[in-house]
């Protein structure tokens, strides 16, 4: 028996399970339903939000919309308290004289009349005063007794009720009895309830008499002011609206003018032009506008010029040294042969005109890159490499560098190819100029060359320890002739071209040549790449900045990477991160 009740408690009813299942469906259901709707709400309101910043002529005419709905609210509210109570005091002050009117009867009625039948009496004078209302109603008449035992008179079907107990109290205990007084309130008839003013005095030391004003058309006539001021409010916020509207398009077309033309002269479009109509402030916009394009144009010509002849002058000029410089280095070559049969100083003075001279053919030999890259006319020889050959290449031609400092160069490669398209003697040029000024930057400290790839890039960052970079050098130090600090000693001689031509390597491959450097923290250089020649590069597989830095550590964690060979003829002074 137990065990049964046990099997039932484990597995309901199909039932229960079928409704449960129907109410796991609407549930769902009304979840998604849910998330639909707060996601196409935020896409509103985030629509709305963009359209709001971006549109001048939106927010004029949504400002106007609003300042004008405040405003003709505002007047609205006080000239609709100003006609309800003038249409108030105008009836306070009928109702007043017709209650006097009928008060001063009904005294004259009860003095005259025999004070023995006082029910004649008040019929009398409920039905006389209720025929002088008149056939609309103007008011309807009520006597209430004052003490308990006597009856009270109404005219028509107006309840007793309708009197307010607060204005009885105030009729009973005036010591004036023809001091009237009045308060609003409703007039019930059997069900249906209407408002109404009820002004009331003592008709006498037994008797009170109250006249009952409805307030139906003064309500229809607040009524109709209401609908008029209604109607006539929205035409005129619409109308301002409007207004705003035009106003503001007359303003705002032409400034979308001007910005659409600041945007193609931006970009290039030197012959763009506004139109220039009328003689007003936009029309003077428009035609200083086009007075700073044209000055603009004859100055970027002018400057186009002046290129172009220093172009050609640097290029013409590169050409023409390599003839005499020709021949000063097959002298100088001869001299730096037999310079062990020359005295010590000729001997020095002829090892000094020899590196002088290397200087001098990587000077020439930068300048004309320059001029190639200024005339466009660079081209790629494009092969599909692996990059980690071009970093073991480029760190074994800054060996003896590296060893004549006495700095390790730690390579960090991954362990699988990375291979790319790229023009391999344009690359080595760039790692090898990377690498050489890491150490001649790098304070004797190790320098760190990584590379790593993803399925679009491939990218080598080059690490040292030393000075740094100051803020903004990031890009300063990729002008032509630029120098952190002039005052330092330099033991490489470069030509101050080299990371220069390196990026406009590095941009004439599709990719990027980025720097990062904090001053006593040393400094980091990237190049990214596109794996496939053309291709456009969406990001990097390194990051900019050394891992270290956002974490806080003195020098890098880097994972654990493949062992490299080392390139024929690498000494101690190079190594690899085990």
């Amino acid at each position: 028996m137990n065990g049964t009740a046990g099997a039932q408690a484990a597995h309901p009813p199909e039932g229960e399970v079928a409704a449960l299942t129907r109410w796991q469906w609407v549930g769902g259901l009304l979840l998604r339903g849910y998330l639909v709707a707060q996601r196409a709400a935020r896409a509103l309101v985030r629509g709305v939000h963009t359209r709001w910043r971006r549109s001048l002529q939106l927010r004029v005419v949504t400002s106007t919309l609003v300042i004008s709905a405040l405003v003709t609210a505002v007047l609205g509210f006080f000239l609709m308290q100003q006609v309800r109570t003038g249409l108030l005091d105008a009836k306070e002050s009928a109702a007043l004289s017709d209650h006097h009117a009928g008060l001063t009867y009904a005294l004259n009625v009860m003095q005259d009349s025999d004070q023995s039948d006082r029910d004649r009496q008040l019929d009398q004078i409920t039905d006389d005063l209720g025929a002088r209302s008149g056939a609309t109603g103007l008011y309807e008449v009520v006597i209430l007794p004052t003490v308990g035992g006597l009856t009270g008179r109404a005219s028509g079907d107006v309840s007793e009720a309708s009197v307010p107990v607060q204005l009885r109290e105030q009729v009973q205990n005036s010591t004036d009895l023809e001091r009237q007084y009045y308060r609003y309130t409703e007039i019930v008839r059997g069900h249906s309830r209407e408002p109404g003013l009820a002004v009331g005095a003592q008709l006498s030391s037994a008797f009170e008499l109250y006249y009952l004003f409805p307030l139906d058309h003064e309500q229809e006539m607040l009524d109709l002011v209401q609908q008029t001021l209604f109607l006539v409010a929205s035409a005129l916020i619409i109308l301002l609206a409007a207004i705003a509207y035009v106003v503001t398009r007359q303003v705002v077309i032409p400034v979308r003018q001007a910005a659409s033309s600041a945007e193609r002269l931006s970009s290039g479009d030197l012959s763009e032009r506004m139109r220039v109509r009328g003689e007003d402030d936009l029309a003077r916009l428009a035609v200083s506008f086009n007075d700073m394009a044209g000055s603009l144009q004859e100055k970027i010509h002018e400057l186009e010029e002046l290129s172009k002849v220093q172009r050609q002058f640097v290029s013409d000029v590169s050409h023409e040294l390599r003839t005499p410089l020709t021949t000063i280095r097959m002298a100088g070559d001869l001299l730096y042969d037999d310079r062990d049969d020359l005295d010590p100083t000729m001997r020095r003075s002829v090892e000094l005109l020899q590196s002088q001279l290397e200087r001098f053919e990587e000077l020439l030999a930068d300048l004309l890159e320059i001029s190639r890259h200024d005339a466009g006319a660079a081209t790629l020889a494009v092969e599909s490499v692996d990059i980690r050959d071009a970093v073991m290449r480029a760190v074994g031609d800054a060996e003896q560098i590296a060893e004549r400092r006495g700095i390790k160069v730690v390579l960090r490669l991954p362990a699988e190819p990375c291979v790319a398209e790229f023009d391999v003697r344009r690359i080595n040029r760039i790692l090898r100029n990377l690498v050489v000024n890491a150490i001649e930057h790098s304070e004797g400290k190790d320098v760190i060359v990584t590379a790593a790839g993803d399925r679009d890039a491939v990218a080598v960052a080059v690490r040292d320890f030393g000075v740094g970079l100051k803020e903004g050098e990031e890009h300063l130090c990729f002008d032509r002739f630029w120098r952190a600090d002039p005052a330092r000693a330099r033991t490489t001689g470069g030509t101050g071209l080299g990371l220069s031509i390196a990026r406009e390597d590095a941009l004439l491959h599709g990719g990027w040549l980025q720097a990062w450097g904090m001053p006593a923290k040393g400094a980091q250089f990237r190049l990214s790449l596109p794996r496939k020649a053309g291709a456009e590069l969406r990001g990097s597989p390194l990051p900019l900045a050394p891992p270290e830095m956002a974490i806080g550590r003195v020098r890098p964690a880097y994972p654990a990477a493949a062992t490299v060979e080392r390139a024929p003829g690498w000494s101690a002074a190079l190594g690899e991160d085990a």
